[in-house]
């Protein structure tokens, strides 16, 4: 079903676009990095953000066959406009050595299992604990923000070999979490397209 687009938003991405130039990059990369800017009004996310447009298109293909969502942050599911979200986080209990935000993840691995595309916008130790998970993500969108534990946590991402969406630096955030993960739901898949 094609998403019918405000007139704002058509304005607010000719202005984006006329400022940052995006067309040297493949079209799901193309998608998740102007929505991830668009999201945040913050054009260095451009060089920023880390992806790889396979993993994209296995996580795109596995969204659109209705592969489980998951986040870690009622924000963040707030922000995926169009689609159910598993989070467990009013579920979870802080313990020695746990947070709140990990016992979330393990919570909602045994409700969903392996295959899903997690989306962590908010907490560093949420994506810690993913990553200790033998998750079989389709798609990781670790995009936590914050000055303790954020880029260490994002970079054990990057290092793990998961299919992801990071960034380097501190910034990221809920917003930015939905946004990237938004840019998998909006782009037509090829049926759609035809």
């Amino acid at each position: 079903m094609n998403r019918v687009v405000h007139p704002i938003e058509e304005e607010s991405f000719r202005r984006l676009r006329a400022r940052l130039d995006t067309s040297h990059f493949p079209p799901l990369t193309r998608a998740v990095v102007e929505r991830v800017v668009h999201s945040a009004a913050d054009l260095e996310y451009e060089a920023d953000l880390v992806t790889d447009e396979g993993d994209l298109a296995v996580a795109h293909a596995a969204l659109h066959a209705g592969a489980p969502v998951v986040v870690d942050v009622e924000m963040v599911a707030a922000g995926i406009t169009r689609r159910k979200t598993v989070c467990r986080l009013r579920d979870a209990e802080s313990g020695p050595g746990l947070t709140r935000s990990a016992h979330a993840i393990r919570l909602a691995y045994e409700e969903v299992g392996p295959g899903a595309l997690w989306v962590i916008g908010n907490a560093p130790t949420a994506l810690e604990e993913l990553l200790t998970l033998d998750a079989a993500p389709a798609l990781v969108i670790g995009l936590p923000v914050g000055f303790v534990g954020a880029v260490e946590s994002k970079a054990a991402l990057r290092a793990s070999g998961l299919p992801a969406v990071s960034n380097v630096s501190e910034k990221g955030g809920s917003a930015v979490a939905a946004a990237a993960l938004n840019a998998l739901l909006y782009h037509p898949t090829s049926e759609e397209t035809l």
